[in-house]
């Protein structure tokens, strides 16, 4: 079976629930506390739990949080073939989880940051195989020039492209090749907007699949999402309801699912709907890589009511 690489940086996650964000120079105690590896390791760990084989494409380090995410890796079952840097840890992210569940980031690079287009040769990428490139990837000088070139000359290999919380930082430079390049983009309703200057998520997927020709997958939370897969008209998926607690890494899983469909040789429907279950059931608990199990996830399918809200116009 094809292989799902994904170049999102594996970090050290550090999560803090608080009542409200401290002002500046203020202090708030924290209910909670959760130490987790997180970033890429989000949309892997929910990919690999459905069966498919998950690459680790970027690099660790040597340290107590490189030991952390190696070991959270290996319990997956995700390889990271990347031969470590020797001299520093992996990077860190404080996330301050509010009652709503939103999350504030505060982020420290690490050995993730040091990966080198050496690196990405020996991987050994192959068609067929997936790459799912974050905005994080190609937001900064040096990094994006690296990626976008790798990325290019990947022949046969369908790119997943998510541009994260951070699309408004992406500069256009590097922003408008990689949206040239991706076979899917996956996106959150509000990235969505701002990428097509659509109002509704349906006519931001129209929008954006006119324009490059591409899959759109077009997340918006409990009421699903809008699946554009090429040569087809934008289709609303219907979401489920469900206790939200922790939206952190809730759009990793959507993608590592999703991703996970498309290789085991779903529908962009179908896979879509799963995907949405896979969400929900992630975001009633605390932690961002709490995506369940395929077999978890047949079961709760069986027993979910879809949401009525599943318009989405």
């Amino acid at each position: 079976m094809a292989r799902l690489f994904c170049l999102d940086s594996v970090m050290v996650d550090i999560v803090l629930r608080v009542s409200n964000l401290p002002m500046s120079g203020g202090d708030v105690l924290a209910s909670e506390r959760l130490m987790t590896t997180g970033g890429g390791f989000n949309a892997m760990s929910a990919a690999s739990r459905q069966g498919v084989t998950a690459v680790y494409a970027g690099r660790l380090g040597h340290g107590p949080f490189s030991d952390l995410a190696r070991a959270a890796l290996d319990h997956e079952g995700i390889a990271a073939p990347v031969e470590p840097d020797d001299e520093r840890d992996v990077g860190t992210c404080v996330v301050l989880l509010e009652p709503n569940g939103e999350r504030t980031f505060i982020t420290a690079n690490g050995a993730e940051a040091t990966l080198r287009p050496s690196h990405l040769e020996t991987l050994g990428v192959r068609a067929d195989d997936v790459v799912l490139i974050s905005g994080y990837n190609v937001m900064y000088p040096g990094f994006a020039e690296m990626v976008l070139g790798w990325v290019a000359h990947l022949e046969g290999v369908l790119v997943a492209f998510d541009p994260a919380t951070r699309l408004e930082d992406i500069p256009d430079e590097f922003l408008s090749p990689m949206l040239a390049r991706v076979d899917w983009l996956l996106c959150n309703r509000r990235e969505g907007a701002a990428l097509s200057g659509a109002a509704t998520s349906r006519e931001a997927a129209s929008v954006l699949q006119g324009r490059y020709g591409r899959g759109v997958v077009i997340r918006d939370g409990e009421r699903g999402c809008v699946v554009a897969a090429p040569g087809h008209d934008p289709q609303a998926v219907a979401g489920f309801s469900t206790n939200i607690v922790d939206l952190n890494g809730a759009g990793d899983v959507h993608n590592g699912v999703f991703l996970a469909e498309l290789l085991r040789g779903a529908t962009p429907d179908e896979a879509s709907r799963r995907a949405n279950a896979a969400a929900a059931m992630a975001v009633a608990t605390l932690g961002p890589a709490s995506g369940p199990t395929k077999a978890e996830l047949d079961t709760w399918l069986r027993h979910a009511t879809p949401s009525r809200d599943a318009g989405l116009s």
